[in-house]
């Protein structure tokens, strides 16, 4: 491994996701977006839906990366992702219908608010990946 990548795992409950040496990476967390480049101070954070930017070799790749925690060692980057999709394995008129879906929910007062409001924020975040297909 080379003094300017880290090794980057990241684990979904299906498979594993991506595993390979990196520049940088991005995501979000519920205190806000996070670079990290190797030799990063160590760290534990929870993951917030997002776009996850992954800077390597072979240039730029996003994923929608949903919800789970992220371990920062220095040289290696654990991510456990509750869900996380590539653009392309996102089907667009799911995720249009998940998030009329969730709207109806926030417009009923009987509904749980921050459930409909998380299934709110994934449909919005895999409805923007898709476009960039």
């Amino acid at each position: 491994m080379a003094d300017n990548t880290m090794m980057v795992k990241i684990i979904a409950p299906d498979r594993t996701f991506f595993e390979g040496e990196l520049s940088f990476l991005e995501f979000n967390t519920i205190e806000g977006i996070i670079g990290v480049y190797p030799r990063h101070i160590p760290m534990t954070v929870v993951v917030a839906p997002g776009v996850l930017k992954l800077v390597g070799a072979e240039g730029e790749k996003q994923a929608a990366l949903h919800s789970g925690f992220a371990e920062i060692l220095g040289n290696s980057v654990t991510i456990l992702a509750e869900s996380i999709e590539w653009p392309e394995e996102i089907d667009a008129n799911r995720a249009n219908e998940a998030k009329i879906r969730a709207e109806r929910r926030l417009s009923d007062d009987t509904q749980d608010v921050n459930r409909a409001e998380l299934a709110l924020k994934r449909a919005m975040l895999r409805l923007q990946m898709t476009k960039k297909i």
